[in-house]
């Protein structure tokens, strides 16, 4: 009698051992699929840790968090190296498409233009929207015009009929911000000179 129950149990005790071997089995097939890249894996949130050089990519979806294992950041986000882990970390700005750090964009959604790592509905004063790179450029502010210059054709001041007079002007300020959008500092002008030069036939 006894040697029979203790074969039910035995029985028992390897069916349970067998439903639970499948069952690992096919959770971590599951999680195979969620968890590339992974060191640590759960099956309610995904990935906790990642291999060295993969960085580790957290969401929320409603209360839950989710991890996720990639070579590259997501648009929104930039990577972050740590001794322990590598992370995607968030863009603070919602318009910015890629920033350097946390606070410092460095390309904007659509419809923004980006200045000085921060992004714009509408360029700021003294400000100019590029259309290729979608970006503000600096505009300098030129100082007045400087008189005409004398009336000359090929260096001389007479004995042509026709020559180019010329005006200038100097931006305001030590120094201008590289690449700015200035204005013409330049203008020339066609004249009439005096077509006989003083002493000349």
């Amino acid at each position: 009698m006894l040697w029979i129950i203790f074969m039910l149990l035995l029985f028992i005790s390897s069916m349970e051992m067998l439903t639970q071997n499948r069952w690992k089995k096919q959770a971590s097939a599951g999680l195979l699929e969620n968890c590339t890249g992974c060191v640590l894996c759960s099956e309610d949130n995904g990935c906790i840790t990642c291999h060295h050089r993969l960085f580790l990519l957290i969401w929320r979806d409603g209360i839950r968090q989710y991890g996720m294992c990639v070579h590259t950041c997501p648009p929104g986000y930039f990577g972050v190296r740590g001794l322990e882990v590598n992370r995607c970390t968030k863009c603070r700005s919602p318009s910015c498409e890629s920033c350097f750090s946390r606070d410092f964009c460095m390309k904007c959604k659509e419809k923004f233009y980006l200045h000085k790592g921060q992004c714009f509905r509408q360029c700021p004063p003294s400000t100019a929207a590029q259309p290729g790179t979608r970006e503000c450029q600096e505009t300098c502010e030129p100082g007045p015009w400087s008189e005409w210059s004398a009336c000359t054709h090929e260096g001389q001041t007479c004995g042509c009929k026709w020559g180019l007079e010329t005006r200038v002007r100097e931006v305001a300020g030590a120094a201008k911000e590289e690449g700015a959008v200035c204005p013409a500092l330049l203008e020339t002008r066609r004249c009439r000179m005096r077509k006989h030069c003083p002493g000349g036939e």
